[in-house]
């Protein structure tokens, strides 16, 4: 909702986000998060930002609200407590996605390079006489090869990756 008021404002006032940016003192990037979500201006920077936009705090937020200043701050800090929660609910949700795929990665890596030991590359024994054979062997030696020099980075990277996305107590 608040999202959606800044940039139809904005538009409306005819400001471009750098304009906006330049009244309220922030970085173009800071509008742009704004508007998409992925963060939220605190308290004061709401009130500016109702001051810059010639509009009340109540329709940025995206309600009526007739109360008392005491209690429009106490609104506004209410709302802007919710979208946070929303805001580190997603980070969290996304933490987690990242963090299983990573350990599915691992695993499936592992996977491959016991499936190589365990094949002990058997393609060297076959008939390279046939051009199936041929074709397939090269193939298998190619992935192999690559498989074997780019793994262990990949693993390493993934690991390091697993312990900077696990939840922290």
């Amino acid at each position: 909702m608040l999202k959606e008021n800044i940039k139809s404002i904005r538009k409306s006032r005819g400001l471009s986000q750098e304009e906006l940016a330049i009244k309220l003192n922030v970085v173009r990037q800071t509008i742009s998060k704004w508007e998409q979500g992925l963060s939220v201006p605190d308290s004061e920077m709401l009130i500016s930002i109702s001051e810059v936009l010639e509009t009340p705090v109540s329709i940025l937020l995206g309600e009526n609200i007739s109360e008392s200043k005491v209690d429009d701050l106490k609104a506004i800090s209410e709302k802007l407590e919710i979208i946070n929660l929303q805001l580190s609910q997603m980070k969290n949700a996304r933490r987690k996605i990242i963090h299983w795929i990573l350990i599915s990665l691992c695993a499936i890596i592992i996977m491959i390079f016991v499936s190589l030991i365990l094949l002990n590359s058997t393609y060297l024994n076959w008939n390279y006489n046939n051009p199936e054979n041929v074709v397939l062997g090269v193939a298998f030696h190619s992935f192999e090869w690559l498989f074997i020099r780019i793994a262990p980075i990949i693993l390493i990277v993934s690991i390091v990756g697993i312990v900077l996305t696990r939840k922290k107590v």
